[in-house]
């Protein structure tokens, strides 16, 4: 498929990136997630969002409440009344008890008083693919209706995404893909995003390239080892998903994608 330019977009997301908040080192897409993983540098997080029975966006990565909460079963079939009660904070640590589940309401008014950056992760419920897509775009685009940078939406699903681009095409969006396919350029040209974001395993300079290619930015998750995250920056790679907001913390407090600043200084040098 030919790039008509439709894509051609401005960029303005920072380089480096921290998983569901904080990576491992707070209760994930908690409130508290996010807090430490700003305190680390992080200026964009990623998380994932999904819908309450009565349509209330939250975050959560699993279907079901079990692993991350003292819920039981899967979370999309219970009202944001109900799910707004558990502790979503025990399970990582005593210090993290009644920490609660997080309304992506509360998760945008914090972000834009402190001009961080988000790319939210639409998570559905199974057979709730369109229904989410649609319903968190909506929910974007009026939450950050006076923020001049919107959230990068992100889905592994192809009819999440598509209805959310039906919803509100002028979001910003990007294909998760977990194995990449010869067809991963086309696919996300179709659904009019702006970008591939790729498990780590599955990508290589040739991959990034294609992408590139196709007018698109290429993103990777989850990179928790440096040696790796220079291959890929030097690789062509323009973000970065992790993990290990500790480890990371210099370059993403500098905002510093290394391959870059390894060219600049080659070039200076000359």
């Amino acid at each position: 498929m030919t790039n008509t330019g439709s894509q051609a977009v401005s960029w303005p997301y920072p380089c480096w990136i921290a998983h569901r908040g904080a990576g491992k080192l707070a209760p994930e897409n908690t409130m508290a997630a996010f807090r430490l993983g700003a305190e680390h540098g992080f200026a964009m997080f990623e998380c994932d969002v999904k819908l309450s029975a009565d349509g209330e966006p939250f975050l959560l990565h699993d279907a079901e409440l079990d692993r991350t909460t003292n819920g039981q079963g899967v979370a999309g079939v219970q009202k944001w009344d109900a799910l707004s009660r558990l502790d979503a904070g025990s399970w990582h640590g005593r210090t993290y008890a009644g920490e609660p589940l997080l309304r992506l309401e509360s998760l945008a008014r914090w972000l834009q008083a402190l001009g961080l950056m988000v790319n939210l992760e639409i998570k559905p419920t199974p057979g709730e693919e369109v229904r989410t897509g649609r319903v968190v775009a909506q929910h974007v685009a009026r939450l950050w209706a006076q923020s001049q940078i919107k959230p990068l939406l992100s889905s592994f699903s192809v009819e999440a995404l598509r209805a959310a681009q039906e919803a509100q095409p002028e979001l910003p969006r990007a294909l998760l893909l977990d194995k990449w396919n010869r067809d991963a350029v086309d696919t996300a040209l179709v659904l009019g995003c702006q970008a591939l974001v790729v498990n780590q395993t599955q990508l290589d300079e040739e991959r990034i390239a294609a992408g590139h290619a196709g007018g698109l930015k290429v993103l990777t998750y989850t990179v928790n080892d440096a040696s790796r995250a220079s291959t890929l920056w030097l690789s062509g790679l323009d973000g970065l998903i992790t993990d290990r907001v500790d480890l990371f913390e210099p370059q993403a407090r500098l905002g510093a994608n290394p391959a870059r600043l390894m060219v600049e200084a080659e070039e200076f040098a000359c």
